[in-house]
């Protein structure tokens, strides 16, 4: 029922954000229609840090507690980092190409999100030549705490060293945005947060599905 209602949630908050995000937000005066990727990358790079942390809290709670639900959880969640950090870097080269004139440049804030992106591939790449459940978990939360220690040198770039990137504007900091540009990029955290939030527990309820195929799988080639 919950995740019924996220997912209905989800639809009726990306339908409004899309029409904010088109025909009311005003175009930027110096990017003009190119600026509206800024509505869809921006949530996408801030799921792609939630990921981050929620894999790092679900490998400490593993580590702690031993409890396999946490592996699930963090394999769950390391998903969704994957296809946000990837969602993030493709906007962003599409936004770069026409403001820098190039869609790549190695600074500190693109490099490090690159670097988000194989931490979560290095994970998933561990975990795939693993058979044994409890090793795999406990050895793929090298590369689930890595990640997690991404996000704050991630995130800090921009004020620590001079980059490419854009300055914030709604961030410490930054320049802030025209009111009905505030209006449309909080619809479309609202969107991209509860969709996150159905993807995340769609996948862990086939996670549990996944596992029980695999402890059946088991079962029989013991028998």
């Amino acid at each position: 029922m919950i995740t019924k209602a996220l997912g209905v949630l989800s639809l009726v908050l990306m339908i409004a954000a899309l029409y904010l995000i088109f025909l009311y937000a005003p175009l930027e005066a110096t990017m003009g229609a190119t600026q509206k990727i800024f509505y869809f990358h921006l949530p996408q790079a801030i799921s792609s840090y939630v990921s981050a942390l929620l894999l790092g809290f679900g490998c400490i709670m593993y580590l702690w507690k031993g409890d396999l639900k946490w592996d699930r959880f963090g394999s769950s969640v390391a998903e969704l980092g994957l296809m946000f950090t990837a969602t993030t870097i493709i906007s962003g080269m599409i936004w770069a190409k026409p403001a820098w004139g190039t869609y790549w440049v190695w600074d500190a804030r693109l490099t490090l999100q690159f670097i988000l992106g194989l931490l979560f591939v290095a994970y998933f790449m561990l975990r795939a030549y693993l058979p044994n459940r409890e090793k795999r978990a406990m050895l793929s939360c090298v590369f689930g705490l890595l990640a997690m220690v991404d996000v704050p040198f991630n995130y800090g770039s921009i004020y620590w060293w001079r980059t490419q990137h854009p300055q914030p504007v709604v961030s410490p900091g930054g320049g802030g945005l025209d009111p009905q540009m505030q209006v449309a990029l909080l619809a479309s955290f609202a969107a991209w947060g509860f969709l996150y939030a159905y993807l995340l527990r769609q996948r862990i309820a086939v996670a549990k599905v996944e596992e029980q195929v695999e402890y059946l799988e088991h079962v029989v080639q013991s028998a």
